[in-house]
């Protein structure tokens, strides 16, 4: 399989408010760029659309260098929380109910289709690429809100 790193962040302009994703793909010296945004959202909805969306565009199944500086995102993923989420019918374990089930259930299944490596970075620190990330995410946020 081939081995692809993921960059990704999301954005929020209020939460909910307008907002924005981005997220980076690279493979054997190539990257890829992509983004969005929607006119009224949260902040996880942003981080779990850049992941969604940038796992969307592998063609083939591919081990996954995950990047993100979303705790919920890596921690769910990593910790097996989403997954526990949806054996107990989108339940946490404190028995409220989960949120952004749609979109977890979108990106379990592309968790299945590729081998996935999260990694946490500390978000507006020194990861040029993570950092690109929010540039685009907060670009997008902007466009939705009309800021230009």
């Amino acid at each position: 399989m081939k081995t692809v790193t993921l960059y990704t962040d999301g954005a929020c302009s209020g939460n909910p408010g307008p907002g924005g994703w981005g997220a980076i793909l690279e493979f054997n010296g190539h990257e890829k760029e992509l983004s969005g945004g929607e006119s009224s959202t949260t902040n996880n909805r942003m981080e779990l659309t850049a992941v969604i969306e940038g796992l969307s565009a592998l063609k083939e199944p591919c081990i996954v260098e995950l990047y993100s500086d979303s705790k919920y995102v890596i921690d769910a993923l990593e910790k097996g929380w989403a997954r526990g989420w949806k054996s107990r019918g989108w339940v946490k374990s404190d028995k409220t109910p989960a949120l952004n089930p749609d979109l977890w259930e979108k990106l379990l299944r592309l968790a299945d289709t590729h081998e996935l490596h999260c990694h946490w970075v500390k978000g507006h620190a020194e990861n040029a690429k993570n950092n690109r990330c929010d540039q685009m995410a907060v670009a997008q946020s902007k466009k939705c809100r009309g800021g230009y």
